[in-house]
């Protein structure tokens, strides 16, 4: 394959459905050479000509270029801290299959089977089709796809044991695969620097400069939630004290509210945010849940300042539970962050807006990091 033709496909796979004298134009080729890579790729079962939608303009109409029928897919995998869920990628990004389950409580070995299935079953399913897999995982990932998720107790796990002799695999942290996804096809698109934060059982992030999302010397940047803007006399899994992600998640609130803490820290969280949205105007003291909330919030709006103040980021965007604080108590999360901020970014704060692919960007970002690792390799 060409270097033109992999730029082609790079081009269909980012924006599907382009037609093929804009293709043309972004890749500076003439229309018999763009002609020419489309019957080549349509050719190698890669991609297919349709009809474009009517433009009202005299000519000659021209085709939109979109993925084969038979063509590769990429498996992407998103396992958070209570479920799984599996979906086969076309180029361009569109889902043509998923399975999912729950898993909450249950140890690695338990999820790692019942997640192999599901890839087995699709890899079944289309035959020669599925090429490459991305996995997003709660925890860090080293550069040997070894995770270490302190919140659920999964330690050193290989995650290669999810598909050994798979053609190309891939593997991340969720916040920052969905810092990925929402650079190249959410909120962030166009954004210089681009933080992303992202609260399920805990906080984590990324930070996306230019469109290339900083992973560190290990894999392991983004860590935010591990900074200490949060209560000293909390100790969080990891073995520090004070770490912001476990003053801002569902254990967080049922410590406010005098409640154990919960097995199911996401779907108590969502719970407790639903009863506090439900209340009119009360006073802060008088319903517990929005209290909870509105503390939470505040300390998520505080630590967020810190982040732009240290980052000079110019937008931030919130998934997760992050998303829905901000939907709820978004005067609390804007407050603390307004007072949080150096004077220099006062008069133009960087904009903090819900992640546009919501909690869809985890497996996003594992199908477009697997799919970047598979293009070059497509022949």
């Amino acid at each position: 394959m060409t270097t033109r033709s992999i730029a082609l496909l790079r081009v269909v796979h980012q924006s599907p459905g382009v037609t093929r004298a804009d293709a043309a134009r972004l890749l500076g080729v003439g229309t018999g050479a763009a002609t020419e890579l489309v019957t080549k790729l349509s050719r190698a079962a890669l991609l297919v000509q349709g009809p474009a939608a009517p433009s009202g303009s005299r000519g000659r109409p021209t085709t939109v270029l979109l993925p084969h029928p038979r063509g590769p897919l990429a498996l992407a995998v998103a396992i958070t801290h209570e479920a799984w869920r599996v979906e086969a990628v076309e180029l361009g990004g569109r889902s043509a299959a998923a399975l999912s389950g729950r898993h909450a409580g249950t140890t690695w070995p338990e999820v790692r089977d019942a997640v192999r299935g599901a890839l087995q079953e699709l890899r079944l399913r289309y035959a020669h089709r599925p090429r490459a897999v991305g996995v997003s995982v709660p925890g860090t990932v080293s550069r040997t796809h070894r995770l270490e998720a302190v919140g659920v107790g999964w330690h050193d796990v290989d995650l290669t044991e999810l598909w050994p002799d798979a053609e190309v695999f891939t593997a991340g942290n969720d916040a920052t695969l969905a810092a990925t996804a929402e650079s190249r096809r959410g909120a962030a698109a166009g954004a210089s620097m681009a933080l992303h934060l992202r609260i399920e059982a805990g906080l984590g992030g990324a930070v996306v400069e230019d469109g290339r999302t900083v992973i560190g010397a290990r894999g392991a940047a983004g860590e935010f939630g591990h900074m200490p803007f949060g209560d000293p006399a909390v100790r969080c899994p990891c073995g520090a004290r004070g770490c912001w992600g476990v003053a801002v998640d569902g254990h967080a609130l049922a410590r406010l509210l005098g409640e154990p803490l919960p097995a199911d820290p996401i779907t108590y969280a969502r719970r407790v945010i639903t009863a506090a949205a439900a209340r009119s105007e009360p006073t802060a003291g008088a319903v517990p849940e929005l209290a909870a909330v509105r503390t939470v919030a505040a300390t998520l709006g505080r630590g967020i300042a810190g982040l732009v103040n240290a980052l000079d980021a110019d937008l931030v965007t919130l998934g997760g539970l992050g998303a829905d604080l901000l939907a709820t108590v978004p005067e609390e999360i804007t407050t603390a962050y307004r007072d949080g901020l150096m004077s220099i970014h006062r008069a133009a704060p960087p904009p903090i807006v819900p992640a546009a692919l919501g909690d869809h960007g985890p497996i996003a970002g594992a199908a477009e990091q697997a799919w970047s690792a598979l293009l070059p390799r497509l022949a």
